[in-house]
Order: C-alpha cells, then sequence, then structure tokens
C-alpha cells in the first residue's frame, strides 16, 4: 500500500501540499496521540539533511504530544479527503476523538509513530531543534498582525527520517 522513497523523489509542489492541499501533523504513540490539521510549515535542506519545519501554538492540544515525542508525522491526505482536515481543523482532540469522528485510520511506522492510511505522502521527523517565535523579532510588522492574541508559535525543524508514497 505505501511505499518508501527518498525525500529527494517527492513530485508534489511543497508550496502547494502545505499552503493549499494541507496537511495533518501528529505526535504519540498508538496508545494515545493526537493530530491536527495545519497550513503552515516547510520542506528544506538544513545541517546537511533534508527537514521540515512545522508550528504549533501552545494551546493546542496537539502541542503536547509533540512536545513530549520525539518524533511527529506528516500527513498529505487525497483531495477527495478535504473535508477530514477540516474537520481536524475545527475540533480539539480534547473535545473530541477526532479519529473516530473523522474516519482516519491510523497506521504505525517502524518507529511506532502514527500516520494514516488515507495519506498519499508521509513524512516521519525526529525534532532536531525547536525555537519559540518572538514578537521581537519580526522585521515585517505586518506579519505579528496573524497573532491578534499573541498566542505564539513553537516552531520545530524535524530531520526527515522516512518518506511514504502511497502505491
Amino acid at each position: 500500500m505505501f511505499r518508501e522513497i527518498t525525500s529527494y523523489k517527492i513530485q508534489e509542489n511543497p508550496f502547494d501540499l502545505i499552503g493549499k492541499q494541507w496537511m495533518l501533523i501528529t505526535a504519540g504513540k498508538k496508545e494515545q496521540f493526537n493530530t491536527m490539521t495545519a497550513a503552515w510549515g516547510a520542506f528544506g535542506f538544513l545541517w546537511n539533511v533534508p527537514v521540515t519545519c512545522i508550528f504549533i501554538r501552545p494551546h493546542r492540544h496537539t502541542f503536547k504530544f509533540t512536545e513530549e515525542n520525539q518524533y511527529y508525522t506528516l500527513n498529505f491526505l487525497e483531495k477527495k479527503d478535504k473535508n477530514i482536515l477540516t474537520y481536524c481543523g475545527t475540533h480539539s482532540g480534547k473535545n473530541v476523538d477526532k479519529i473516530k469522528e473523522s474516519g482516519l485510520i491510523p497506521l504505525e511506522t517502524g518507529n511506532g509513530n502514527i500516520y494514516f492510511e488515507q495519506s498519499k505522502l508521509v513524512l516521519e521527523c525526529s525534532k532536531l531543534y525547536f525555537d519559540d517565535i518572538r514578537p521581537e523579532n519580526f522585521l515585517d510588522k505586518l506579519i505579528g498582525r496573524n497573532y491578534p492574541k499573541n498566542d505564539y508559535h513553537r516552531m520545530y525543524i524535524g530531520k526527515v527520517v522516512k518518506c511514504l508514497v502511497k502505491e
């Protein structure tokens, strides 16, 4: 069902994948995990390895799982599953069982991390670095308008350790 490829073989445009198609950021293990929809993030090459950057606000339920675990996965779903992304972006795992209610089917990587059968592309990442977004560091004050509640994100940089594509 899924085939492992090198991250250099990803065919899709990352700007489209993240900004228009969205992704699920998932952290935790089979016993307890959470996922959230995100439309902010990045792919790149840093410290001599392929990396992703994700951004999570501390009040999000997924933040706790990302903090407590070494790994996270990025799950890019088929276009027909946009309703799942919408649901997971508008409901909190604190209040509902998003997996059950959305119809997501969780699978496990060899490292025991969660990804979803509905994914067309999965990136399993190991955290390398984090930092908190600080308002005093904005060089373009217009960007700060994304934070009317002063609820600044934590940024995580993760090494891509596995890349899976649906066959």
